[in-house]
C-alpha cells in the first residue's frame, strides 16, 4: 500500500471531531490562498505601495496572527475550543471584506490585522485540540501523533492546490470579488463548526488536570518552561523564513522573469509536493528521531535560499535559469518543512507535559511571528536598497540562508544539552 493510500485509510479511521478538523484545514487554506499570496500583487500594482510598505503589511499580517497565537491559545485553554474557533472565523470574514474594499495603506493594515487576529483565535485552539486527540490515538494504537500532524499538513496543502489556482484565475477580476469569495467560504465554515464541533473539546491530554486554571496560571506554565522557550525560539526561525515566500516569490518573479503570472502555479506545485511527499517524509523523520529530523529540516530550509543565487551565478542573464532557481527554492523550502514540522510539534506537546497545549503551541507561533515581522521588514528594506543600487539582488537570499543556518546550529547545540528530543523520539 502506498504512503498516500495509507494516509487516506488512517483518516477514515479517525474520530468524527478529528475528521472535521482535517476537512476544515483544507477549506481554511482554500480561503487563505485565494487572498494572501496575491496581496503583494494587489498592493504593488493596484494600490502602488512601495516594497517596504508591502513588506510591512505582510509582516503585520503574520505578526498579528502568529504573534497573538499565545493569547489565542491561552484563551482556548481557559474558555474552551469551540467559542474561540467560532469567534475567530467570524473575525476572518470581516477581515477579508475589509481587505476587499481597502484603498489606502491604513485600511490594508486594518484588514490584515483582523485577518491575523482571527487566525490567532481559531488556529491554536484547533491545533492544540488535535494534539490532545493525537496523544490519545497514539495510546490507543491507531497511529503515531506525528502521523496525525502529517495528515494535517497534507490536508492544509490540499487546500493550497485549489486556493492559488482559483486566485490566479481571479486575478482577471477586481480584488474585491476574490476577497468576497473567501469571506463566503469562511461563513460556510462558521456554520459547519457551529453545528458539528462538540462543546467539550479539550486542549489538554491530562485527565487529572481538572478544571482550567486562570489565565495567569496558564501563562505561568509556559513562561517558566525554559527548555520549551529556547526550543520554540530557535524553531521560530523556520516560520520566519517560510513566510518570506509571500514577499520574495512575487518580487523575484517580477524582477527576474518579468511577470508574476506563474505565482499561483508555484503554490499549487508546492502543495502537490506536500500532499504526496509528507507521509513518506514523516516516516523518514520517525526513523531519524526528533532531534536529527528537526535540525536537518531546518538545514534544508537554510540551503533552499541558496538555490536562486547559484542559478543566477551560473546564468546571470537567463530568465529560465532564474525560474529554475525559484522552483528549486520552493521545493527545498517545503521539503525542509515536511521533515521538520511533525516532530517539532510532537516535541512541543511533550515539553508542555501534555497540558495547556493551546498556550504552548501559541507561544511557538508568537515567537515565530515576531521573527517574521522583523524578517519581512528587513527583506523589504533590502529590496528597496536594490532598487536604489546600494546592494545586489542576491543579498536577501544570503542573509536568510545564514540566519536560518545559525538557528539550525543553535538548535543542534541546545537539544544536545537536554533530553527533550530523546523523550520526544521514544
Amino acid at each position: 500500500m502506498s504512503s498516500f493510500a495509507r494516509s487516506l485509510r488512517l483518516a477514515r479511521a479517525l474520530p468524527a471531531p478529528v475528521r472535521l478538523i482535517l476537512v476544515s484545514m483544507v477549506l481554511f487554506n482554500v480561503g487563505f490562498y485565494l487572498v494572501v499570496p496575491f496581496l503583494a500583487v494587489h498592493m504593488s500594482e493596484d494600490l502602488g505601495l512601495a516594497s517596504w510598505a508591502v513588506g510591512l503589511v505582510l509582516g503585520l499580517r503574520t505578526f498579528s496572527q502568529q504573534g497573538l497565537f499565545f493569547l489565542g491559545g491561552s484563551l482556548a485553554d481557559r474558555f474552551g475550543v469551540r467559542p474561540l474557533v467560532l469567534l475567530g472565523i467570524a473575525l476572518r470574514v470581516v477581515g477579508f471584506l475589509v481587505l476587499g474594499v481597502a484603498s489606502t495603506f491604513a485600511a490594508m493594515i486594518a484588514g490584515v490585522l483582523l485577518v491575523g487576529l482571527a487566525a490567532a483565535l481559531f488556529a491554536p485552539a484547533v491545533e492544540a485540540a488535535d494534539a490532545a486527540f493525537g496523544r490519545q490515538l497514539e495510546e490507543d494504537g491507531v497511529l503515531r501523533r506525528t502521523e496525525l500532524f502529517a495528515l494535517e499538513q497534507m490536508c492544509s496543502r490540499l487546500g493550497t492546490v485549489v486556493g492559488p489556482a482559483l486566485g490566479a484565475v481571479l486575478l482577471v477580476v477586481p480584488f474585491l470579488w476574490t476577497a468576497v469569495a473567501a469571506a463566503v467560504l469562511f461563513t460556510g465554515l462558521w456554520v459547519a463548526f457551529a453545528i458539528w464541533l462538540p462543546a467539550d473539546v479539550s486542549t489538554s491530554h491530562q485527565p487529572s488536570a481538572g478544571a482550567p486554571g486562570s489565565l495567569r496560571q496558564v501563562w505561568r506554565t509556559v513562561l517558566t518552561n525554559r527548555g520549551f522557550l529556547v526550543f520554540a525560539a530557535l524553531c521560530g526561525a523556520q516560520l520566519a523564513a517560510y513566510n518570506q515566500l509571500y514577499l520574495m516569490l512575487p518580487e523575484q518573479l517580477e524582477r527576474g522573469v518579468g511577470s508574476q503570472a506563474a505565482l499561483g502555479w508555484f503554490f499549487t506545485g508546492a502543495a502537490i509536493l506536500v500532499i504526496f511527499g509528507q507521509s513518506p517524509t514523516v516516516a523518514v523523520a520517525n526513523r531519524l528521531g526528533h532531534r536529527t529530523s528537526t535540525v536537518a529540516g531546518m538545514g534544508v530550509v537554510a540551503a533552499s535560499f541558496l538555490a536562486p543565487v547559484l542559478t543566477v551565478l551560473c546564468a546571470p542573464d537567463s530568465a529560465v535559469a532564474q525560474l529554475v532557481g525559484l522552483v528549486v527554492w520552493v521545493g527545498l523550502l517545503h521539503l525542509g518543512q515536511m521533515l521538520m514540522v511533525p516532530p517539532m510539534r510532537d516535541t512541543i506537546a511533550i515539553l508542555a507535559g501534555e497540558r495547556n497545549l493551546g498556550a504552548h503551541f501559541g507561544m511557538l507561533n508568537t515567537l515565530g511571528g515576531l521573527l517574521t515581522l522583523l524578517a519581512s521588514l528587513g527583506v523589504g528594506r533590502i529590496y528597496d536598497l536594490v532598487d536604489d543600487g546600494a546592494t545586489g539582488l542576491a543579498t536577501p537570499w544570503w542573509v536568510l540562508a545564514v540566519a536560518v543556518a545559525a538557528a539550525a546550529a543553535g538548535l543542534w547545540w541546545w537539544t544536545g544539552r537536554t533530553s527533550m528530543t530523546r523523550r520526544a523520539a521514544s
